[in-house]
This record gives C-alpha cells, sequence and structure tokens, in this order.
C-alpha cells in the first residue's frame, strides 16, 4: 500500500521529517517497506530554466537551423542552434542547460555541448513534448513575456515533489488500509507529545438540490450486504481532472482516466470506502436491488471477462440484469463512459465472508476487494458518500438529484472489551500508569463506558475489526506507547532443559550445511500446489490428493504429495534466467488422504517430511582448461550417498532397481524393509509439462523414516585399528544381469568379520569376452583388527570368495 506525504498532510498538521517519519510509522506497527521520490513532471524540471533569445538568425550550412544567443539569468548569454521553426529574438523560452537530463517516455538523453554543422550550441530551446508537461511538437514554448530569464522551470510549472511511502499493511489492519487511517494512526502517536487532530475534509456542505433522478433500493440477502447508500447527481461532464487530483493518484501508482472515476479512486484512498459509480442512464427500471442470482448465470465484467455466476455470489442488479458483482467488480456496460451525463453513486458495506469467496470463486483481486475482504468501517459509508458526490459536483459541474438513500437493515454493534490495569502491566511488563493508558486509548477512538481502580471497560469502534480481546487493547496501546520505550529488565530468567538425542532441528541444521558444502543451495517451496499436477499420475492420483476447500487460487488448490514439482518449477526458473549449474535441496511436508481398506472411505490423513535433493544443468562449464561436464545420475548417488553415511545409515543399506512413476529409471535404498531414498531421473512427459529440455535428477528421501531409525541408535566409538589393511582384487566374468550389489551383499556373508570393504573399480563389455558377459574388476579390503593377516588366511577368505561367487553366480576368473 502507498501512501503520499503531500495527501497526509491534508489531514495531520505535521512537518515531520519523511526519514523521521518513517521510523515513527514502523514502530506503530505500519511497517514502512520503502521510500520513494515522486515527482509530478518525470525528472522535476531539473537543469531547465528561463530564458530570453537576444538574437536569432539563420544557419550559414543548413536551412531548417537557427543560430541563437539567448540570455538565461547568468553569466554571457549562451550560444544555441534551435531547429523549430517559429523561434524568434525576443521570445521568453524553456532552456535546458548543458549536462540536463531530458525524458521521453522510459528513455532518456543528457544534454550536451555540441557543434551543428560548425557552430557551436550549448544547450536546448524545448517544446513541450521535450519536457514532459505537454504532447506538442510543433515547435518550441514560448512563454509570458514578463517573464525574468533564469527562473527555474520548476518555479514556473508548480512541479509538486512527494515522498511515498510503500506500507507493507498486515491483513488485519484495514483500518489502515487509507490516508485518513494511517493520519489516524499517527494522531494517536503525536498526541502522546503535543495537542494535535483528525482534520477530515468537511462534508457539510452536502445538500439535495432537486429529486429529479430517484433510484429506488432494495437488499434482498441482507447478511452479505448490511447497509447500502447512494445518491443521484446529473448533469456532469466527463473530462480530464485537475492537476491535484492527477498528482494524487499518480503519486500512489493509479492511472488517472477521468474526474468522476477519479473521484472515487481518490475517496477510496483517502477514506478506505470502496465505491463504485454507475451511468444512471444503463439502470434499467431505475431501481438497485442487492440479491444472489441462479446458479451459472453468465456475467461480464468491466475488464470484458465472462463469469459463471455461484449461486451464493451476492450481485447488484437493475430491473433487468446484474450489473456489477458486490464488493469486487463492476459490470461492462454499467461503468462511466465519455457520453454519461447522469450518474448513480454506490458506498455500501459488504459482509467480508461474502465478498472473499466470491473474489477467490472467480480469480478477481480489485482495490474495492481487499478492503471489503477485510472489513471496512460500516458507518464510514455515509461519509465517504457525500465526500464523493461533493467532489463530482465540484469537478464534474453537477447537482445532487435525489436524497441520500440509506437502507441499513443490519446494524453492525462496536465491540465492548473489558480489560484489567494489572494483565496490561504483566502483558507489557511495565506499569505505564492509569492516565497514559487511557490518554493513549481515547487518543485510538476508543470510549471508556465505565471505570475501577482495577478496570475498563471500553467501545471500540466497528471498524477496528482486529480489536476484539483484552490481549488486541494491550498491543494497541504497547504499539502507540512505543515498543522501544518497554526498559530491558536486569534480571534474566533461565531454566534448564533436556532434549532427546538426536535433536531434529540439529540434525536438519547439520545436513543443510552439509549440502550447502557440496554446492547445493536451499528452496522453500509453498507446501500448496496445483492439483492437476497428480490428475495424471496412479501413485499419486486425485483420489490421494488434499484439496483446499476454499483456494487461493487454481494453482494453489491442493496440498503437495511430492517435493517434486516445486523443485522443477524452481529449476524452471533458474534455467529461463540462463542459470546452468543447479544444485537444490528442500525440506517440507508432504501430505495425503488415506483410504480406509475396509469400506473404501477417505478417513484419515497423513503428513510426512522429506528431504529432496535436484541437480540440472551444467557440473562443469566449459573452460580453456576442461570440457564442458553434464551432471549424471551417478552425481547424484554420490551425494545421497554420502549424506547416507554422514547420517551412519548407509551400512544396513539395501539398494535395488526400482520403478517409479516420477522417474525414467531409478534406484531405491531401504533398511529395515522400510523404504528410505528413491535416486532417479525425473520422467521426461513430467519435465515436458514445465517446459524443461534439461535432465534432471532428483533424490526423495524420506526424512521422518530415516530421522526414526536414528533416534534409536546407540553412538558407539572404536579405537583406530593397530593392523594393517591388506588389499585384494578379482577380475570376474559374470552374466549381464549380475549386479554389483549381489556381489557386495554375497562378499559380506562370507566373511563378516575380516572383510571391510567391497568397491567396483572396472567396467567391461566387448568383443574380447563372449557375449551375454561382463567383466567386473572387484576389490576387497580385509583387515583383522586384533593381529596382523598371514598369507594363509587372506588366501582363504579370497578361496572362498572365488567359490561362492561361482557357485551363486556363475562368475570365473579371468
Amino acid at each position: 500500500m502507498k501512501i503520499s506525504y503531500n495527501w497526509l498532510k491534508q489531514y495531520i498538521n505535521i512537518d515531520t521529517d519523511p526519514v523521521e517519519l518513517e521510523k515513527i510509522l514502523t514502530a506503530i506497527g505500519l511497517e514502512v517497506e520503502g521510500i520513494e521520490t515522486f515527482e509530478s513532471i518525470k525528472g522535476g524540471l531539473k537543469g531547465l530554466i528561463t530564458g530570453e533569445v537576444l538574437t536569432c538568425s539563420k544557419h550559414p550550412n543548413a536551412d531548417k537551423l537557427s543560430v541563437t544567443t539567448v540570455n538565461v539569468g547568468q553569466g554571457e548569454p549562451l550560444p544555441i542552434v534551435c531547429g523549430a521553426p517559429n523561434v524568434a529574438a525576443g521570445q521568453k523560452v524553456i532552456v535546458a542547460t548543458v549536462g540536463t537530463t531530458l525524458y521521453s517516455g522510459d528513455d532518456s538523453f543528457e544534454i550536451k555541448k555540441a557543434k551543428i554543422r560548425g557552430e557551436v550550441s550549448q544547450g536546448m530551446i524545448c517544446a513541450e513534448d521535450e519536457i514532459g508537461i505537454g504532447d506538442s511538437h510543433a515547435g518550441i514554448m514560448v512563454l509570458d513575456a514578463t517573464t525574468k530569464p533564469g527562473t527555474p522551470a520548476s518555479e514556473i510549472f508548480n512541479v509538486e515533489t512527494d515522498t511515498v511511502f510503500e506500507i507493507g499493511l498486515t491483513p488485519n489492519r484495514v483500518d489502515s488500509s487509507s490516508h485518513i487511517g494511517v493520519a489516524r494512526d499517527l494522531v494517536a502517536y503525536f498526541k502522546q507529545q503535543q495537542n494535535i487532530e483528525l482534520e477530515k475534509p468537511s462534508v457539510d456542505k452536502f445538500n439535495t438540490e432537486d429529486t429529479s433522478l430517484p433510484i429506488s433500493v432494495t437488499i434482498e440477502n441482507p447478511e452479505s450486504c448490511n447497509r447500502y447508500t447512494g445518491v443521484s447527481i446529473s448533469g456532469v461532464t466527463i473530462k480530464p481532472s485537475p492537476e491535484w487530483l492527477q498528482n494524487r493518484l499518480k503519486a500512489i501508482g493509479l492511472n488517472p482516466i477521468n474526474n468522476i472515476v477519479d473521484i472515487t479512486n481518490f475517496v477510496l484512498h483517502e477514506t478506505g470506502q470502496p465505491l463504485h459509480a454507475f451511468d444512471a442512464e444503463e439502470i434499467a427500471g431505475k431501481s438497485i436491488i442487492a440479491k444472489k442470482l441462479v446458479e451459472g448465470t453468465k456475467f461480464t465484467t468491466l475488464d470484458e471477462e465472462e463469469h459463471t455466476l455461484s449461486s451464493e455470489d451476492l450481485m447488484i442488479c437493475d430491473g433487468d440484469k446484474p450489473v456489477a458483482m458486490g464488493g469486487v467488480f463492476g459490470g461492462l456496460n454499467s461503468g462511466v463512459t465519455e457520453k454519461t451525463t447522469n450518474i448513480f453513486l454506490e458506498s455500501a458495506y459488504f459482509d467480508p465472508v461474502s465478498v472473499r469467496k466470491t473474489a477467490k470463486r472467480h480469480g478477481i483481486s480489485t482495490d474495492s476487494s481487499f478492503r471489503f475482504e477485510r472489513g471496512v468501517d460500516p458507518d464510514g459509508t455515509l461519509y465517504a458518500l457525500k465526500r464523493a458526490a461533493l467532489l463530482m459536483k465540484e469537478l464534474g459541474g453537477g447537482q445532487i438529484s435525489s436524497e441520500i438513500i440509506d437502507i441499513h437493515p443490519v446494524k453492525t454493534e462496536n465491540f465492548i472489551v473489558d480489560i484489567s490495569y494489572k494483565n496490561i502491566a504483566r502483558l507489557i511488563g511495565k506499569e505505564l500508569g492509569q492516565d497514559t493508558i487511557k490518554n493513549i486509548l481515547i487518543a485510538l477512538e476508543m470510549k471508556i463506558l465505565e471505570e475501577t481502580s482495577a478496570e475498563l471497560k471500553v467501545e471500540v469502534p466497528a471498524y477496528r475489526v482486529d480489536v476484539q480481546r483484552e490481549a488486541d487493547i494491550v498491543e494497541d496501546i504497547l504499539r502507540i506507547y512505543g515498543y522501544n520505550n518497554i526498559e530491558f529488565s536486569e534480571e534474566l530468567h533461565t531454566s534448564l532443559t533436556y532434549s532427546k538425542k538426536p535433536e531434529k532441528t540439529k540434525l536438519t541444521v547439520k545436513i543443510s550445511d552439509f549440502l550447502a558444502s557440496k554446492g547445493f543451495n536451499e528452496i522453500m517451496s509453498n507446501s500448496l500446489s496445483k492439483a492437476s499436477y497428480y490428475e495424471s499420475l496412479e501413485t499419486l492420483n486425485n483420489e490421494k490428493t488434499v484439496k483446499i476447500f476454499n483456494p487461493l487460487s487454481s494453482d494453489l488448490n491442493a496440498m503437495r504429495q511430492t517435493l517434486l514439482f516445486g523443485g522443477l518449477e524452481a529449476i524452471k526458473y533458474n534455467l529461463n534466467r540462463q542459470q546452468q549449474n543447479i544444485r537444490l535441496f528442500e525440506f517440507g511436508n508432504c501430505y495425503q488422504k488415506i483410504k480406509n481398506e475396509a469400506d473404501k472411505q477417505i478417513n484419515k490423513y497423513k503428513e510426512k517430511e522429506y528431504l529432496g535433493l535436484f541437480l540440472a544443468g551444467i557440473k562443469n562449464p566449459l573452460q580453456w582448461n576442461n570440457s564442458e561436464e553434464q551432471y549424471t545420475f551417478y552425481t547424484l548417488k554420490s551425494y545421497a550417498e554420502e549424506l547416507l553415511k554422514k547420517l551412519n545409515v548407509f551400512f544396513k543399506i539395501k539398494i535395488e532397481d526400482v520403478e517409479a512413476e516420477l522417474f525414467d529409471y531409478a534406484l531405491g535404498y531401504s533398511a529395515n524393509n522400510k523404504s528410505i531414498l528413491v535416486i532417479g531421473k525425473v520422467n521426461s512427459d513430467i519435465l515436458s509439462q514445465f517446459d524443461i529440455d534439461e535432465d534432471v535428477f532428483y533424490a526423495d528421501f524420506e526424512w521422518s523414516t530415516i530421522f526414526s531409525m536414528l533416534k534409536n541408535e546407540q553412538v558407539k566409538f572404536v579405537s583406530l585399528p593397530k593392523f594393517p589393511e591388506v588389499k585384494r582384487d578379482f577380475a570376474l566374468l559374470i552374466d549381464e544381469n549380475v549386479t554389483f550389489a549381489q556381489i557386495k551383499e554375497l562378499a559380506y556373508k562370507t566373511d563378516k568379520k575380516l572383510i571391510k570393504d567391497v568397491q567396483l573399480f572396472d567396467l567391461y563389455k566387448g568383443d574380447k569376452i563372449e557375449k551375454g558377459k561382463k567383466s567386473y574388476g572387484i576389490g576387497f579390503t580385509l583387515q583383522d583388527e586384533s593381529k596382523t593377516l598371514t598369507d594363509k588366511q587372506i588366501d582363504k577368505v579370497m578361496n572362498n570368495l572365488k567359490r561362492i561367487f561361482e557357485i551363486e553366480l556363475g562368475a570365473t576368473l579371468r
């Protein structure tokens, strides 16, 4: 949300420096995320001054150029070559001096000293479009003859400079979603040091001039619209807004449209109350009805998008048709156009839940729906209506042509809250004093209904939807008093705690640090995902998808079942930005529905934590001293296995090929008959859905399962071996379908005591061995921790291995 400093000062008499005001706003709960400077004319006309053309003659080397001398009120007259046909001696003009930057749209250029066809030029005499105050380029601007040379152009054209605060408004603070709302909070803050009041523009001059344009209003669904006010204005002229109004809107990032639409936007950002101006001539039957229509009714909004209505959508209708979605968006033919002369102005209070559901259902988000969803001031509709009507009368030349309609079937009551001084001191940690507390409450426009020495009964205005409990009021008192004004205690209170080992948080940090040291970057994807990701999958199908009842959007309508799709979104984002070396990891929970096999009904949900590793792109980019190297399956396998070793679970792992729907090919790792990891190349069809042309390798760790295994592990310490290792190797000729995992498993079964390690160091397939065979080079590490091995012991182990490999695998030595 953007707040203009100049605009803000219309409601509160302050001259606080914007930098200091930024600190104050943040301190009272309106966090300023950024500050920018607004200038009503881009560049602020810096470097542009007025000048008087002293002489003007034809350029000796160009028919369409003139050579002039211009007095700019300082030093010697400037020689300037000018191409405008209307330049003449005696004129008062706008001059861009050397070093000035001129803007044209998003482009800019700097005025430099130059020679044009042999003549020196030390500046530029400007046309309207060249300085951004008009569109004309027919010739240079000629100013009033009384203009004094050397006057800054910013003074001539009244350039407005403003400071704009970007406030990160939290959802509960809709009361401050306007300039008056922010000013109201600032008044409460400054009132603790000085006598200051909120100065709202008066609407006392509002009066009905005739009743020639009556519009009737009916509310059929008061639960969705508990207040509707409206008034007619006739004889308006649609034209551009005055400069001051355009500058207010431009400062906060809005584009001016016309005087009527600009007024509704202005009052919205002034008061926080959304308004809608209907073309009164388009209202059939001269009646407005707030009601819900039958399911499936078609409605086209102002942006020309057609929507299919729900029976729960509150619509604003005329005698024939719907003309607006209540609190969300206007209809295509109901708005103000250049031909509009008569207006019906709406200012209403719509139920936040109803507006939120309609906006989400149709994927629409507007300034109006943003505020109605969070709860606007039900008592502010009438003020905003009068304020806008008076401005339309002033700037549009119209007159008030009906009595104010104010239908209020459901009264919104203020909140009544009991608070005690004891609880205030307990929650804040300091005794503020009863007078200070009462002064802050009054400054926040809260009424003290009853008072005792220990307690207060406080009436909170209905617009403060976030203040309904004692703790909420204490929070308000503290933010106005100042968090920084609460002193630190000189006492330190602590307690000793015991946590079971391993600690999950510490272990997660340890693994994160390990992966970061390997060049991985951590990502945090949204737990909400697209349900469409799972529609075509069998293992992660729609029946298992946990869907959201009221999704924020179609992209966030289900809980994720896997970390894969969030990782692929991150990979696509990086690849699209020319990032080729992608190593990512993520810890996160995944969710599934679980069926009861007896009755086939969903009766519970499963939530498990996973760790995902992702590799994509180029491992080593092409350089003069090495060739380009792509990531492979084995690159990720090495990282994953090193991680398992770090967790001290790799020694008990069983590895086998698995068929997994998410992968083209994959290896599965299990321990104690539980799957703990699947590594593979991501399915090509899935990658094509994300428009990813690179191979992506993904490791899916079941972190919850791994952690449960670690809980039961006891840390064991052994001394370093005193006796040397012995290494031997075999060149085994085996069938192609025999895996290294089988060989490794057999080796450990043969001699669990002496065989410490088994490694595959060579693989050969070719014409030097028979078809259907392959040759493995297998290395064995042997060691006895109690004595040095003898040749006889070593030979016995190797002979046993040879015999077992021959019997079990049909292997022979080469």
